[in-house]
């Protein structure tokens, strides 16, 4: 056990992880030259064309230093702020992390959340400056700011370059050296923690675990603590390129389990693994549950599919713990599923792997939180989408949940970030300066506010250097109102928002503008307006494709052509009444990039 590393690498979106990751495997010769390609671990192909990592990988590694075989368990994380939990799994099965900083960016907003994170679980942090092979790297400059973060010694941090190999030897002498060996007991009763779990159309539910005492053998009787169910070990193994099977793992390790599971109700991320006959005392603790951000609907396309729908959330789930979702029934779109999200990338990912890895055609609506409705007689019911809330003359007044969010920035951004988080209805609660240029910002915020595309604005006006983390604050009595958006005098109760009464008129109008260019030209007249109750707040009219059923008279009395458009109009007239209007997919993802 006193040769076993577990350590994780974290840093912020394109420091380069996955690259150092590679060479890592190379150099310990875990994966063979012909095995070799990029990003080696990012198995999914949205991780390869997007370049970013969705989810954490673990690889066993084996590697002699200084004449002593090491055991090294490397987990490679994300580092897109959706993907945070994945993060925190990661930690949560790991003693020591690889902090790694660009040498041309300098240190950045998700580098500071993750290496808390990390600090909160008591990691032993080894700073690593990467891509010091670039021209425009500026190691000295990035060493002042690590070692204003952590307070390290400089010659703690080793400079590195994922592309070139460098540092890569210094890297791994450090992980054996300064990276506690795992504590526990291989005689004490079996105690490991599930991190993660895949779905294997042949062999069921595979968990992912790290054993905190204790033994496991092939073919023993477990159980997992909080669900009860109980099963046989079918086969145990540690994690390389491929699952490579073992007959025993104890205290210390990272492996997997396979026990012929085939309900993803049965596994959950967090839970603990222990043996039937002497089973451990207690659960382990420290596992947080997650909080989504967003919501939003998610229908299948065919209402046949909603069975193919749960099914594939499912499996989803098993894989990424983040996701949640109960039934719901639409108006438009039939029945469906809530879904909670950690953010707009996250929802777009499960959209995507849906349509990937299930085949599953869905639509997505407007993405919003929960409110608490109180009507005049002081009964209180929550709320999750607009079409579920009651009359407005039954109601007395609605709560909406507010965050404190906490804001980390260079001081250069102050100006843009306050004017952005005060449009969005926020109210400053103090800011401080942490450590030479950087300030924290604490701001009360409407939930609802943000979940739309506060993030994305929040990076781009400060070029990517904000971190930002939120808790649920309270609930406060808000002026909402519903919008409504109108096809023909229809109510759209996919398009339809729970908005702040100052806000409403200009989001309808925007709405409006929006829709008029995503849905396509009919044969008939398309009226879009925005409505508050029954008052309407805005109109735009998409014109109707028109065939020319005057081109064959030429010359002759005009009352033969005013004759033949009379006529069309007629049946443009029952066109209308018959017709229905074609909504695009993307007129419900508009809503989200109004601006």
């Amino acid at each position: 056990m006193k040769n076993i590393r577990n350590f994780c690498i974290i840093a912020h979106i394109d420091h380069g992880k996955s690259t150092l990751a590679d060479r890592l495997l190379e150099y310990t010769k875990t994966v063979s030259a012909n095995e070799m390609e990029n990003q080696v671990l990012d198995d999914m192909d949205l991780e390869r064309e997007r370049g970013i990592t969705i989810k954490s990988h673990a690889i066993q590694m084996e590697h002699e230093i200084d004449g002593t075989r090491y055991t090294l368990n490397l987990i490679d994380t994300p580092g897109h702020v959706d993907f945070s939990y994945e993060v925190s799994r990661s930690i949560a099965a790991c003693e020591g992390a690889l902090l790694i900083v660009d040498a041309s960016q300098g240190i950045q907003a998700q580098t500071i959340s993750n290496l808390y994170m990390a600090i909160d679980n008591d990691l032993e942090i080894i700073p690593v400056i990467n891509k010091c092979d670039l021209d425009s790297a500026k190691p000295d400059e990035v060493e002042d700011q690590i070692i204003d973060l952590l307070g390290c010694d400089r010659d703690e941090i080793i400079r590195a370059s994922g592309k070139t190999g460098e540092g890569i030897p210094e890297i791994l002498k450090a992980i054996a050296e300064r990276i506690p060996a795992p504590k526990g007991d291989p005689q004490a009763p079996l105690q490991a923690l599930i991190f993660d779990s895949v779905f294997n159309p042949f062999r069921g539910i595979i968990a992912y675990f790290k054993i905190v005492n204790g033994t496991i053998r092939k073919n023993d009787f477990v159980k997992f603590v909080s669900t009860g169910k109980e099963y046989h070990a079918d086969e145990i193994g540690v994690l390389k390129l491929q699952m490579s099977p073992r007959e025993e793992l104890s205290a210390g390790n990272v492996g997997y389990i396979i026990s012929g599971i085939k309900t993803s109700k049965e596994v959950r991320v967090g839970d603990t693994i222990t043996h039937v006959e002497k089973p451990c005392e207690k659960a382990i603790e420290g596992f947080q549950e997650v909080k989504p951000m967003v919501f939003a609907g998610v229908y299948p396309i065919v209402t046949e599919e909603f069975e193919n729908l749960r099914s594939s959330l499912e499996k989803l789930q098993l894989n990424d713990a983040s996701l949640t979702f109960v039934p719901e029934s639409s108006a438009a779109l039939g029945f469906g599923f809530r879904c909670g999200f950690l953010g707009l990338l996250h929802m777009e990912i499960i959209q995507e792997r849906l349509g990937r890895e299930f085949d599953m055609d869905v639509i997505t609506t407007v993405p919003n939180v929960s409110y608490k409705v109180y009507d005049k007689k002081g009964v209180m019911s929550e709320v999750h989408n607009p079409s579920g809330l009651p009359d407005p003359t039954l109601i007395d007044y609605i709560e909406e949940p507010y965050i404190r969010a906490s804001i980390i920035t260079a001081a250069d951004y102050i100006g843009p970030i306050m004017t952005l988080c005060l449009s969005k209805r926020g109210e400053l609660v103090k800011q401080e300066y942490i450590s030479g240029n950087r300030m924290e910002l604490t701001f009360d915020m409407p939930l609802g506010e943000i979940v739309i595309d506060f993030y994305d604005k929040l990076k781009s006006i400060s070029k990517g250097y904000a971190s930002f983390d939120y808790h649920i604050h309270e609930f406060r009595e808000s002026k909402l109102v519903k919008l409504d958006i109108l096809l023909n005098g229809e109510s759209v109760d996919a398009l339809s928002t729970l908005t702040h009464i100052d806000n409403a008129t200009a989001f309808g109008r925007r709405m409006c503008e929006k829709l008029k260019e995503l849905i396509p030209r009919h044969q008939f007249d398309i009226a879009i307006q925005a409505a508050i109750g029954g008052k309407i707040i805005a109109r735009e009219t998409i014109k109707a494709v028109r065939k020319d059923v005057t081109a064959k008279c030429y010359g002759g009395d005009v009352s033969r052509k005013r004759k033949l458009l009379e006529k069309q109009k007629a049946g443009k007239k029952r066109m209308k009444q018959i017709g229905s209007v074609e909504v695009p997919q993307k007129a419900f993802l508009a809503v989200l990039k109004l601006d």
